[in-house]
């Protein structure tokens, strides 16, 4: 049996897509960073792109929202969580380019989960 996706969803996908692309290349960059350690100037300039891809990002994810259909699906994406989420990865970014005090502080873990269901209340505990 073969599904509809209305261009919305496949938006949704491409906005997911785009950000696990963004996540894993994020992951990735570290190590090569530590390799190049000496080259800082290399470093800073390889951040300020991985800022400005965060930034696309955000756009997208704002303008997804804007587009996406405002009936009740059963599952949908959370654009705020996901919009949070890429600030908190920008802002990490720019602390680490422009530290303002010596001590690292205790990072905030992403919510990392966008889909939510609308047939469980956000309310509702989980049963044990």
């Amino acid at each position: 049996m073969e599904t509809f996706r209305s261009p919305a969803h496949a938006r949704r996908h491409a906005v997911a897509a785009c950000l696990l692309a963004l996540l894993l290349t994020a992951v990735g960059l570290r190590p090569a960073i530590a390799a190049d350690a000496p080259d800082n100037a290399a470093e800073r300039e390889m951040l300020a792109a991985v800022t400005r891809q965060l930034e696309l990002l955000d756009r997208l994810a704002e303008r997804a929202a804007i587009t996406a259909p405002q009936e009740r699906a059963r599952y949908h994406l959370d654009y705020a969580k996901l919009r949070a989420d890429l600030e908190r990865v920008r802002a990490g970014v720019r602390d680490y380019l422009l530290p303002q005090r010596a001590q690292p502080r205790d990072p905030v873990p992403l919510a990392g989960d966008y889909t939510r269901s609308s047939v469980a209340s956000d309310k509702e505990e989980p049963s044990p």
